[in-house]
Formats: C-alpha cells, structure tokens, sequence
C-alpha cells in the first residue's frame, strides 16, 4: 500500500466525519428550536396555573351543601340519572359520561354512586344498581 492510496482512505473518512459532523448540527438546530417551544409552552402553562390560583382565591367561598358533594362530577353524574329511565350501574355512568370503560374509572364512578347514596341523593336498589331519590 502506499502513500497515495492511505491519503485517499483518508479523505473518505474525513469526508464521512464532516458529514456526519453536519447532520448532526442540523439534528441540534432542530432540537434546540423544539426545546424553545416546549419551554415557551411550559411558561404559558405556569402562568396560566397562576393566573387561575389567584383568580379561585378571589371566588367567594361556597359551602357544600349536605345533600350535594363539591366534586365537579357530581353534577353531571346527577345529569344522567335525571335523564334515566330506569336503574343505572356504575358502568352505564361511565358510558353516560363517555368515560373509557376502565375499571379505575368504573371502580371510581361507583364510589362516587356510593357516596351519593350515603348522602341520601341515590337510592342502591340492588347490588351494584342505582337510581334517583323520588
């Protein structure tokens, strides 16, 4: 082998570093430029929560009635059971509210029907079925 032929195997691989060398760099303009955005989305996020803190801590504080829990979901789930016809289960809920039938979610749909019978606002009519207080 001689001299000729190592400097040309050596300019193929210089040629190969440079270009790897510039894919690279393109690959960390991209990242950076989606680095920025995420954190510029972040901040905005931030703001929001604290926007939205400071804005609940001006709301007049409202006491829970006994008969209806504060849970947000209360509401909606009273919703369907006002437009049933007959027994509900705590899946039928789910699918009323289009939660995905998981068993967290059902497990969690059936405490809250649970709660809402202890409260007097439901009525267990059998195991596991539900219905509106008359």
């Amino acid at each position: 082998m001689n001299i000729e032929s190592l400097l040309d195997a050596l300019g193929l691989e210089e040629d190969a570093a440079r270009a790897l060398a510039d894919e690279l760099r393109t690959q960390i303009d991209e990242l950076q430029d989606r680095l920025r955005k995420t954190e510029t989305h972040l901040e905005h996020l931030v703001i929001t929560r604290k926007t939205i803190t400071a804005l609940a801590d001006r709301l007049p504080v409202q006491s829970a009635s006994p008969d209806r829990p504060e849970h947000p979901g209360y509401p909606r789930i009273l919703t369907v059971f006002n437009e049933a016809t007959g027994p509900l289960r705590a899946r039928d809920v789910c699918q009323a509210l289009d939660h995905e039938l998981l068993p967290k979610n059902i497990e969690a749909a059936r405490a809250k029907l649970k709660r809402l019978v202890k409260l007097n606002v439901l009525t267990e009519v059998g195991a596991g079925s539900f219905t509106g207080k008359q």
